[in-house]
């Protein structure tokens, strides 16, 4: 199925050419002149050698190449750099069999290739194809009669039959957990285990949060009935502090620029129990085509999180239970993200609010909080649908919406970016900002501060993270620190739902069991 113009024009397809050939002529002991610096000879004598025909040796040589598992490096980086490249509204930017292509379709299943798995927290990956792997493996045309159906259903989504020379593999949904539970090709040391406290000896939580945007983490802890002693916030946005010091009655203290928090201030303010926070994603987001990276412009600041994290480190010899959390996109490089895991010795998990919530928004965690790579489940006041959601005498068209970001065109649906999620007397209507609060699962009017406009209302929000999944986060420390006795409904259900994780639960956790 070798494509001689593919090979000519398509610079990923010229590369896969070059790295298939690697692999196969290591597996055939195979040597070759040219120097490994001059690639274009290099390449030019494997293509020779293959356009003669060969034969592998050995009981690996008949294997396929398995970037999943990790045979690869370099094929696997190359594909988690454009397996989730999105464009600037929010869809899949690169056909997800070569990583690129001009123009692709995209499968119009809601849950295509939904992943469920311990590690990977429930996570779909949405297919698209261009046309030169469609009429190249499918078979000639099959992309301009594909083109117009809408919705069409990917390959992978309908029952398993071979299309062409495209076979869906009967494992290929265990293949691709693994890809992504062990995706950073790292091993780090366990984190430090905290034995649960008894419930006499809590006390109130002691919370530095970084980034803290619109208090999202004061809200949840304050849902989930903790006691919060102190709670010291840094932000820099007018707006989220406005709707932080309206909604909280200036229980939080803002410290200003992370920038400027100095040992001096950490001394002076702790000890803190918990530090949260998500750096800004502009430029780590491979959404952003002009993106600096981790080491430059916004990307940095990341490093003021490791910066303040070490500073609150306690010793070894300190029994005192502390914890962190920090928060960014998953759309990011791969050598960005392997550089957040070496700097905080671990690897994060992947929650998608989809399984919490009526959107998208998919974000990596890292963290020693118990319990993060449990699976998430929905508690009773969740609100898992769009119509959920909706004001009365509006119908929404969509189950679910794709991630909400603080672009407007984010809130358009459908495979052309053309539908309104919302029908109202018959018309299309967009998602209202009310609506867009309870599908992040804020409270209505949250946002409602200092007459801002609508695109600021939907900027800080889009910024912001899910209240459920920060929910389903938190709740295992409710067997660290005091706790009001709340009884409701969503609390109850949410720390029952931390009930069966891999660390020494409290007692009145273990007489519920």
């Amino acid at each position: 199925h070798f494509c001689s113009n593919s090979f000519a024009t398509l610079v990923t397809y010229r590369e896969a050419i070059f790295l298939s050939l690697e692999e196969a002529a290591l597996r055939c002991k195979k040597r070759f002149s040219a120097s490994p610096e001059d690639r274009d000879e290099l390449l030019k004598q494997m293509m020779d050698w293959a356009f003669e025909g060969f034969q592998p040796s050995g009981p690996d040589g008949f294997k396929p190449t398995s970037f999943i598992n990790g045979t690869n490096i370099q094929l696997r980086n190359n594909f988690t750099d454009t397996l989730f490249r999105y464009d600037e509204d929010g869809y899949q930017s690169y056909c997800t069999i070569c990583c690129y292509g001009l123009e692709v379709i995209l499968c119009g299943n809601d849950s295509c290739c939904r992943l469920d798995c311990s590690s990977l927290l429930h996570f779909n990956i949405l297919q698209s194809y261009c046309a030169d792997c469609l009429n190249i493996l499918a078979g000639p045309g099959t992309f301009h009669s594909l083109k117009p159906l809408d919705p069409w259903i990917c390959f992978l989504c309908q029952p398993h039959r071979s299309h062409g020379a495209l076979t869906p593999r009967e494992d290929w949904s265990i293949r691709v957990q693994e890809f992504f539970a062990n995706n950073s090709a790292m091993e780090f040391e366990p984190h430090r285990v905290y034995p649960s406290i008894p419930a006499n000896l809590r006390r109130p939580v002691r919370v530095l949060s970084l980034f803290d945007g619109i208090a999202t983490g004061y809200l949840v802890l304050k849902d989930l009935g903790f006691k919060v002693e102190k709670y010291v916030a840094s932000e820099v946005c007018e707006d989220s502090l406005a709707v932080a010091v309206i909604n909280h009655d200036a229980k939080i203290i803002h410290v200003g620029d992370v920038r400027f928090i100095t040992q001096e201030n950490i001394e002076q303010w702790g000890p803190f129990d918990l530090l949260i926070g998500g750096s800004p994603c502009n430029d780590l987001s491979i959404v952003n085509p002009i993106r600096k990276g981790l080491y430059e412009g916004t990307g940095r600041l990341f490093f003021e999180y490791y910066r303040i994290l070490q500073l609150l480190k306690p010793k070894e010899e300190d029994p005192r239970p502390f914890f962190w959390l920090f928060e960014n996109v998953v759309f990011m490089n791969t050598h960005d993200k392997v550089n957040i895991c070496r700097f905080l010795e671990c690897n994060p998990v992947l929650v998608d609010a989809v399984k919490v919530s009526p959107a998208h928004r998919a974000r990596y965690f890292w963290g020693n909080i118990p319990g993060m790579s449990r699976p998430i489940v929905a508690s009773q006041n969740d609100r898992l649908s769009l119509q959920d959601c909706l004001e009365i005498g509006r119908e929404a068209r969509v189950t679910k919406v794709r991630t909400i970001t603080t672009n407007p065109n984010s809130l358009k649906q459908g495979k052309n970016v053309s539908l309104l999620p919302v029908l109202q007397n018959g018309k299309d209507d967009n998602l209202w900002i009310t609506e867009l609060e309870r599908i992040f699962g804020f409270p209505k009017h949250y946002t409602d501060v200092r007459n801002m406009n609508r695109q600021q209302r939907q900027k800080v929000l889009g910024k912001a993270w899910s209240v459920p999944v920060i929910r389903h986060l938190f709740a295992p420390l409710k067997d660290y620190f005091a706790c009001e006795e709340l009884l409701t409904t969503s609390t109850t259900s949410t720390s029952l739902s931390s009930t069966s994780l891999s660390f020494p639960a409290s007692p009145e956790l273990q007489q519920l069991r």
